[in-house]
């Protein structure tokens, strides 16, 4: 598959045809592909990436439908990418740098300039070992594995009045699998173990949440453990405290340990945030209808 990914990819380089012919080139490679919005990233599809697909006819009707339409490639099956960031507050260049010094970022089988200025670097996904699509924003690097998805070329993007369009950069005919999942290890800061001196009271406080978060409902579960965090969080609790109570109630109700992480991670940085000035309660009553909203 390798072989056919490297010369559709040079095919598409050289392509001055229609985006339909793109994308049907990339499905004969094997890739799954989407129609996006003309101009945009968002999908035209009702489930987005889970419509992709390597069916000619389909793909020849949505580009009836849509001739403008973009061209999305869902990750995991085939492309495994790595995304450079290019944002107003930073960019991923340093961060790449340092994963190329720390050998984790093997020959790519494309790079790929996108239109903020970063790169995606294309890799063949391994059958046996596939990935999950994750991001580290503070880094501004995200990895497309499965779940995930880029616009791949020749799409274009309409910011503040100009279009600018995907342009392949690079190509290798022996690249690499990349090992995605020890990239984001390697980006994520250990998250200290501090203990915290607490009252009875607060433990008591704890324990009803822990309770409490048992007994949420389904499709508010998430929104349950962010106000049990941040409660928590309000009466002294440091992070790994509130994983401490929390993490074995949220498992238990069906919460994934990456959700769990992120949410609590979320609640403990807003209540850090939040103004410590007597406000009657005020604070605690906004963050909980934020939640509910």
């Amino acid at each position: 598959m390798i072989e056919r990914l490297h010369e559709t990819l040079s095919a598409v380089r050289s392509h001055d045809g229609t985006l339909r012919d793109a994308a049907l080139m990339y499905a004969a490679a094997g890739l799954d592909v989407f129609p996006c919005v003309p101009g945009g990233k968002q999908p035209l599809t009702t489930r987005g990436y889970r419509d992709a697909t390597t069916g000619a006819r389909r793909i020849r009707g949505w580009w009836a439908w849509r001739p403008e339409a973009n061209i999305g490639i869902a990750t995991g099956h085939g492309l495994d990418v790595l995304d450079i960031d290019v944002h107003a507050s930073g960019d991923g260049y340093r961060t790449l740098e340092r994963l190329h010094r720390a050998g984790m970022v093997p020959g790519a089988l494309a790079a790929v300039r996108t239109p903020s200025g970063g790169t995606h670097l294309y890799f063949p996904s391994d059958p046996d070992r596939p990935q999950q699509t994750w991001s580290r924003g503070t880094r501004h690097v995200d990895f497309r594995g499965t779940g995930g998805y880029v616009l791949a070329p020749p799409s274009t993007v309409i910011d503040q009045g100009r279009r600018t369009g995907y342009t392949i950069l690079t190509l290798n005919a022996r690249p690499r699998p990349v090992d995605g999942d020890r990239i984001r290890e390697l980006l994520t800061p250990i998250r200290p173990r501090v203990t915290t001196p607490r009252s009875d009271a607060a433990s008591r406080g704890g324990e009803e949440l822990t309770r409490w978060l048992f007994g949420a409902a389904d499709g508010n579960r998430n929104a349950s453990l962010f106000w049990a965090s941040c409660r928590l969080a309000e009466q002294g609790f440091d992070e790994q405290g509130i994983h401490d109570l929390l993490d074995r109630p949220a498992l238990a109700v069906g919460l994934g340990a990456r959700e769990i992480e992120a949410t609590i991670r979320s609640a403990w940085r807003t209540i850090q945030l939040t103004p410590a000035a007597d406000d009657g309660g005020r604070s605690s009553s906004a963050i909980r209808g934020a939640v509910r909203r």
